[in-house]
């Protein structure tokens, strides 16, 4: 970036802000129609900004909250095919799960904005940044910028609405920054102090688009297309990305004018003259640029390449900037494995090749993945490898990985914990015995004290927030399982703080795979087990007991894969616990979180009230799938929950897949006491909001119903506990109290009559 006249600043404000709230801000002035998300780290915080910003009356976008990026992308794909304006952000897998709709999307020829903002993929699980979830978005047909601070977020995001709309264009765009770096770190800014200049910029969206809602003239979108015609349109989108780049620098002008900040496709630093240079993507080039001044200084001729605009790749200045250019190093935050290179080296290469006058030495190094800082040292090492390569005249080692250091055998992990040997996971004092003539299980189970001796199924260390609930939850329902398990945990808050490497809070066999896919997964290693054990490969003295640990959303964006477990009745349990949102993220709303309750994207102001809608009842639609067992309970009532947990045990043992969920609590968003969670969740359930009962072989038991026991209150009483619901107690909004009381009592009674109906 550069700046021009001064003078243009009068129309701007100067602030200190972050890559997120620069995107948040852009969009917001702007004023997008429509934005589906869903939260994931680091891209998570844009759409809590632009919630803020909405309680605030400061822009009009309706943000949908989907059930999952592949959702996410679904919704933003069928509202442009509306001809409105749509926006979203994601990162990482995320980028990945809506990785099947986006190519439909440009394909299509809709345009719309879509921030990335860059982090690992796994696995192993990292949340740090760099490019690997970039370079997966390299052959999806979309015009890619790249922003390489927090200027550069809030710019680019408008000239990306401008060049997508372009009637030389007509595709989504991606603005790409980098995770925690540019996203989460304050830098000082400009921004335009009236929106009406960015949206007199931007313009009315363009005429001419296919809609869907045009009655005169019916269309067909997404049609079969034969072959003939196919590769005629993959022409037509190819010829539209090719003339994004000459649309991008007349838009870049044009706004250059406005703001009096330069965006050129490809950003040079003292390459006028430089005979050794590195090329490296983002954030990493500002760092990069100080080693240039340095070298310099000691005369020797250096100097930065890095594109705004990656797609279409420039090859073109490219080939001018490396024009007299002796060894230029191009440096990767992901790796094309197998490729002696990167993708972004490979096409420098063949930038270059065009060139019968370049003699250029191309050297390429993976670096900084995972969010490992890169240092201006470093990028002075890079520039002396390139002029070793001057020097000797050619690339020694051509490509490699910089940065990795080989493990020493004196310094592996030891283990802390002793294993647990198996008779010791067993109290004997649980019994489990069949009625054969109604096939339901009857349990015994004794005295919580005489069960104190079962060691702990996770040790002490994990790195929970004070007054969590899922480890009381967990350790209390582990109770009522005997014998050996192997866990499963989806990601959330149970997941991270317990598996931070090379350390591990579980006792037992424990596996992760991603948000939305545990249940397949752990389908997998139970139908393994079973196969082995039936060919004789495999010889235990008893069987595992499989679980799988879901929170945190995990039964939205995992609901299909649990649905199709639960279909096929593996020989599992599955284990919810509900803290009412997206905690692991930053406690965003989850279809768990109930009606009007606050989140960090359901906020409370002047213009919203918490969230719109009612939260899923997901005990309700497992048992629509006619498993064995489903199952609710909480820590506050330990007795019951043991018991749960033992006939769970035997019906995944014995007849297929069970179902249960949690209430636990989470001080930290739900704004309550630390020592106060086991008194919120009991609370919940004599408010009848988290009733606790079983579907047992189809039938429906109650096994703790507050009017019989006299001690119902009111769901105010439980409500006021929450410094999150707090609000809902104000007479503004009575309206959302009394729908929220009016389902809780509608729900309920649907289960008292299932409990006295058999058939229901």
């Amino acid at each position: 970036m550069a700046i021009v006249e001064k003078d243009l600043f009068v129309n701007q404000k100067i602030d200190f802000k972050t890559g997120n709230e620069m995107a948040a801000l852009s969009v917001a002035q702007i004023n997008f129609h429509v934005m589906g998300y869903f939260p994931i780290t680091p891209s998570t915080e844009i759409a809590e900004f632009l919630d803020e910003m909405k309680t605030r009356g400061e822009h009009d976008i309706l943000m949908i909250p989907a059930d999952g990026e592949h959702g996410s992308a679904g919704i933003n794909f069928g509202a442009a095919t509306g001809g409105g304006r749509v926006f979203n952000a994601t990162s990482a897998n995320g980028f990945l799960y809506m990785l099947e709709q986006l190519p439909v999307q440009s394909g299509s020829r809709f345009p719309m904005v879509l921030n990335l903002v860059t982090r690992s993929i796994s696995g192993p699980l990292n949340i740090r940044g760099d490019h690997s979830d970039l370079y997966y978005g390299l052959n999806i047909g979309w015009p890619i910028l790249l922003a390489r601070d927090p200027q550069a977020v809030y710019d680019l995001n408008i000239i990306a609405t401008k060049l997508a709309e372009h009637k030389d264009v007509r595709l989504p765009v991606v603005v790409a920054f980098d995770g925690f770096v540019t996203s989460h770190r304050k830098r000082n800014v400009h921004y335009f102090n009236d929106k009406k200049l960015v949206q007199d910029f931007v313009g009315e969206m363009p005429e001419g688009f296919i809609t869907a809602f045009d009655p005169e003239n019916p269309v067909t979108i997404g049609p079969y297309m034969n072959d003939p015609d196919f590769i005629n349109n993959k022409y037509q989108q190819s010829q539209a990305m090719y003339q994004a780049e000459a649309v991008y620098e007349q838009i870049a002008e044009e706004y250059k004018q406005l703001s009096g900040r330069e965006y050129e496709i490809v950003d040079e630093y003292r390459m006028e003259d430089a005979e050794v240079a590195l090329f490296l993507l983002n954030s990493a080039a500002e760092t990069a640029k100080d080693a240039v001044d340095k070298l310099r200084q000691q005369g020797i001729k250096a100097g930065v390449i890095s594109p705004n605009m990656i797609r279409p790749f420039p090859a073109k200045q490219i080939r001018q900037s490396l024009k007299n250019v002796k060894a230029v190093l191009v440096g990767e935050r992901a790796d094309s494995y197998g490729a002696n290179g990167g993708n972004i080296t490979q096409e420098v290469k063949a930038a270059i090749q065009e060139d019968k006058e370049n003699n250029t030495i191309v050297l390429s190094r993976i670096f900084s993945l995972g969010g490992k800082d890169f240092y201006m040292d470093e990028a002075e090492e890079f520039f002396q490898l390139a002029l070793d390569a001057v020097e000797k005249g050619y690339a020694e080692v051509p490509f490699d990985y910089y940065g990795v250091h080989p493990g020493d055998i004196e310094n592996a992990p030891k283990a802390v914990l002793e294993p647990v040997k198996t008779e010791e996971w067993k109290s004997g004092l649980i019994q489990v015995e069949k009625n054969e003539e109604t096939g339901l299980l009857k349990v015994k189970v004794p005295p919580l004290r005489a069960l104190t001796k079962k060691p702990k199924r996770l040790a002490p260390g994990h790195g929970a927030c004070p007054g969590c609930g899922i480890y009381p939850g967990l350790e209390t329902f582990f109770k009522g399982i005997e014998g050996d398990i192997v866990a499963l945990f989806q990601t959330g808050c149970g997941m991270v703080v317990s598996t931070g490497y090379p350390h591990s809070a579980h006792k037992g066999t424990y596996i992760h795979n991603l948000f939305q896919n545990g249940a397949a997964t752990l389908s997998g290693v139970v139908e393994m087990f079973w196969e082995k054990k039936r060919r004789g490969e495999i010889q235990v003295p008893d069987d595992f007991t499989f679980i799988m640990v879901t929170g945190d959303g995990g039964m939205d964006i995992g609901m299909g894969p649990a649905i199709g477990a639960a279909l096929r009745n593996h020989k599992m349990i599955i284990l919810e616990y509900d803290n009412e949102g997206y905690m692991n993220t930053g406690s965003q709303l989850s279809y768990s979180t109930p009606i009007g309750h606050m989140t960090t994207t359901s906020g409370v102001g002047e213009k919203q009230g918490g969230k719109a809608f009612h939260h899923k009842d997901t005990a309700q639609i497992m048992a629509a799938t006619n498993i064995p067992y489903v199952f609710t309970g909480t820590e506050a009532f330990p007795q019951d929950l043991i018991k749960k947990a033992a006939k769970a045990q035997w019906y995944a043992q014995n007849e297929g897949l069970v179902y249960g969920k949690i209430l636990i609590s989470c001080p930290l968003n739900w704004k309550a006491k630390d020592e106060e969670g086991t008194a919120i969740v009991g609370t919940a359930v004599n408010s009848c909001f988290f009733p606790i009962y079983e579907v047992e072989k189809g039938i429906t038991t109650i096994t703790y119903n507050p009017e019989e026991k006299g001690k119902r209150v009111p769901v105010s009483e439980w409500l006021g506990m929450l410094g999150k619901t707090k609000h809902l107690l104000k007479p503004e909004y009575e309206a959302t109290l009394k729908s929220f009381e009016e389902e809780i009592e509608r729900r309920w009674q649907r289960l008292v009559a299932k409990d006295t109906n058999p058939f229901l």
